[in-house]
């Protein structure tokens, strides 16, 4: 059955019936990082509204009844397309299809975007934290380009973990576009920083970000002082332990888990892809 998607910012006509509530896009581009990860941009509906931070859920126009995945959206409010940074999983149910996308595809996503890695969820402050690990850096990809994060805070710190340098990639990339950016780059000077480590591959700075944050040698890096909740907020986005372990350290230096209707000193993010 072909169908045409009403709202959508393709005319492209699919095989299967789209469900309500559902936009269909076009892939614009795929980049492959390394065997294990990759990002793709879509085109963005011209209805689509949402705040740097946020995820959607996505799937394929390869089945009657698609499955849908949660993405946090990698890139900021004010781009005019999507894009989405994903890890391969080869029998993911829909990362063993997403990979193989090429541009011209398309890609369905759902028309309401959520999540709590958001300025609403936390308190002023001075200096922000963005602790990722793997594609928990998506989230984070959006937020470093988004002005309102430098109204926000003082000083954007992020820092990214993976197993091997090659995953670093992605992140060292936004790092340098985010800096050269024409519309934002002014912001960053002086106030963005980076820290990129790795567990298995040797590589400048290695170790668990857990272990790094509780013997001190991330603060020592960037030369910042321990989580302070007077003047520290925190982000927290990748593996389930990961979460776990950090959002214990930061409750144990005394911020407490903000949300959207109640904002703190920190807040995580628990959506994945499978």
């Amino acid at each position: 059955m072909n169908i045409a998607v009403p709202g959508s910012s393709t005319e492209q006509k699919l095989e299967f019936p789209i469900p309500a509530g559902v936009y269909a896009e076009r892939v614009i581009s795929v980049k492959h990082y390394t065997d294990r990860l990759f990002s793709f941009r879509i085109t963005r509906p011209r209805s689509f509204r949402f705040r740097s931070g946020e995820f959607v859920m996505i799937g394929l126009s390869n089945a009657e009844k698609p499955i849908f995945r949660a993405y946090s959206i990698a890139s900021p409010a004010w781009d005019e397309e999507l894009e989405f940074f994903s890890i391969k999983v080869p029998d993911g149910p829909l990362t063993q299809h997403l990979q193989k996308i090429q541009p011209g595809d398309i890609v369905l996503m759902r028309q309401k975007a959520t999540g709590t890695l958001v300025h609403d969820a936390l308190l002023p402050g001075k200096r922000l934290y963005m602790i990722s690990t793997g594609t928990g850096i998506a989230p984070f990809a959006s937020l470093v380009r988004d002005p309102e994060t430098y109204e926000k805070f003082e000083e954007v710190i992020l820092t990214h973990t993976c197993r091997e340098v090659a995953e670093l990639k992605y992140g060292e990339e936004l790092i340098e576009a985010t800096r050269n950016d024409p519309l934002i780059g002014e912001l960053t000077e002086g106030r963005l920083k980076y820290f990129a480590s790795t567990t298995r591959e040797p590589s400048q700075h290695m170790g668990r970000i857990t272990t790094l944050i509780e013997n001190g040698y991330l603060f020592k890096v960037l030369g910042t002082e321990p989580f302070n909740r007077e003047v520290d907020r925190v982000m927290i986005c990748g593996s389930m332990a990961m979460i776990k372990d950090v959002k214990a350290l930061v409750e144990k230096a005394g911020l407490k888990e903000g949300s959207n209707s109640e904002p703190a000193d920190f807040v995580v993010e628990r959506a994945f892809v499978g």
